[in-house]
């Protein structure tokens, strides 16, 4: 594809050079440059992009995008004025929306052919991702998708590297999904994306919001930028769009009554105000059953997966669902076979000796709706076995040691990821919101840490092994280590270790 053609959807300062060369990919990682590819040089993150450009140049790039001059861009490292003759430089506004709107037309802008379906919130996205792609699955719609645990294409499913991808990756994805037939796509919208402009390319369908607790403060700061973040994929709605929103959050409250959400909003939640209620509900370790009434009527609604939080869930399934015009009755059928999501209370099953769960939560809300959930089904003792990862927000530490010493009978302390923190550090700052130093103890390596929780436990108690539920390593320092606290959890039950 030409330069030309690239630059005609985007805004852009000036142009300067080989205005004439063609465009063999995008990408903002200069690592990933082949000859012909366009770099964009992001500004903004912990480095400047912009001290790489003479490395994408090395390697072959032939177009540069960033915010810079065309001044600095004759000073790049091994651009000599014979070969700038042979590249092209474009200066732009803003190289995070110049590098979404590029990757999205040289892949032939291939969220416009597929129903797009965006789910953000601090819990409940990949499940709720899971659900509403059962019924779009039931309701013919082909759909691709995109979560933390994977993405799927058609029929091939690869693992995921994170929850929303850089935009190049983004867009190329979604080209192959419509390659393969899909109609639609459901995906993950991390906050770090909304920010990072990563779908900005993207006209959605239908936006969800989960929820709003506290996490990647690290990032955000407050509490109130963070609900910005959210909130900015709900004002970039078209009004054609629909909002499905959480009114039983305070900040999803918030939100359904902002004036500049143009989009068509339907409300869920238990509240009596909401547009997709439940009722009548209960909760067995077999699943939960309640009734949903919403705009298109209501229904008896069967679902496999525990807790009252997954109820949330589904109504924001249903509440989509209805959005997109799908038959309430399509909508719940396909709820009642969705199946539970890889290391989403995920339950190790054994004939004799304690039920093991094994779950992703990781902040203290998380933490705390998985914990009333096995609170309500457990007749013995409820352990837990947690960590926090480094390099993050800390103040949500101490806020789940909290959550654990109410909730558990007894925590055993380990390590999560800790990157490039003190394993320990992290785990006495955890410790930090117990008052009894007998409802924990603090055990290092998280194997042995598990190991211990199931050798206390008997038939009637309860083990929840938190914080990393489908992730199959551990991060230390700049090394990744192969870990998997279910199969751990598996080879500890059936006798192997």
């Amino acid at each position: 594809m030409k330069i030309s053609e690239l630059l005609n959807g985007i805004e852009y300062i000036s142009v300067d050079g080989a205005t004439g060369c063609m465009v063999n990919g995008v990408t903002c990682d200069s690592h990933y440059v082949r000859s012909g590819y366009l770099f964009v040089a992001i500004s903004g993150y912990q480095e400047d992009g912009w001290i790489f450009a003479g490395s994408a140049i090395g390697r072959g790039a032939t177009v540069i995008v960033s915010e810079h001059s065309m001044d600095d861009c004759r000073k790049v490292e091994g651009c000599d004025a014979a070969a700038r003759k042979n590249i092209c430089f474009v200066q732009v506004l803003d190289s995070k929306l110049a590098l979404a709107e590029l990757s999205s037309a040289f892949y032939g802008n291939p969220s416009q052919s597929l129903k797009m379906i965006g789910i953000t919130g601090t819990n409940g996205k990949t499940t709720t991702a899971y659900l509403i792609d059962e019924i779009l699955k039931s309701a013919g719609k082909h759909p691709g998708m995109l979560t933390t645990v994977q993405y799927d294409i058609g029929q091939r499913s690869i693992p995921a590297v994170r929850t929303t991808p850089e935009a190049p990756v983004l867009h190329d994805l979604l080209s192959q999904m419509k390659k393969v037939g899909c109609q639609s796509a459901v995906m993950e919208v991390s906050s770090h994306s909304i920010v990072q402009k990563r779908v900005a390319g993207i006209d959605f369908d239908v936006a969800v919001f989960t929820n709003l607790t506290r996490d990647h403060l690290d990032y955000h700061k407050t509490m109130e930028e963070y609900f910005e973040a959210k909130a900015a994929l709900f004002c970039s709605l078209g009004s054609a769009a629909v909002a499905v929103i959480n009114i039983d959050d305070k900040w999803g409250r918030q939100l359904a009554y902002d004036s500049k959400v143009t989009a068509k909003i339907i409300t869920y939640g238990i509240a009596d105000d909401a547009d997709v209620k439940a009722s009548d509900i209960a909760v067995t370790l077999a699943g939960c059953s309640f009734k949903v009434e919403t705009p298109a009527g209501s229904a008896e609604v069967n679902i496999k997966l525990l807790g009252r939080f997954n109820i949330s869930n589904a109504l924001a399934a249903v509440g989509a669902g209805i959005g997109l015009g799908i038959d309430l009755d399509v909508v719940v059928g396909a709820l009642s076979r969705a199946e539970c999501v890889a290391g989403r209370l995920e339950v190790i099953r054994v004939v004799n000796g304690p039920q093991v769960f094994v779950d992703y939560a990781h902040t203290d809300d998380a933490l705390m709706n998985v914990l009333q959930t096995l609170r309500e089904i457990t007749k013995g003792k409820l352990f837990v076995v947690f960590g926090c990862g480094g390099d993050r927000d800390c103040s949500k530490r101490p806020a789940m040691g909290k959550v654990a010493e109410k909730l558990a009978d007894y925590s055993i302390l380990t390590s999560d990821n800790p990157r490039n923190e003190d394993p320990i550090k992290i785990i006495n700052d955890i410790a930090d919101g117990f008052r009894c130093s007998e409802k924990y103890e603090i055990i290092e390596d998280r194997k042995q840490a598990i190991v211990r929780a199931i050798s206390l436990a008997t038939d009637n108690d309860v083990v929840l092994v938190a914080g990393k539920g489908h992730e199959n390593f551990q991060v230390f320092g700049n090394t990744t280590v192969a870990f998997d606290d279910r199969q751990v959890v598996r080879t500890i039950l059936y006798g192997e270790l």
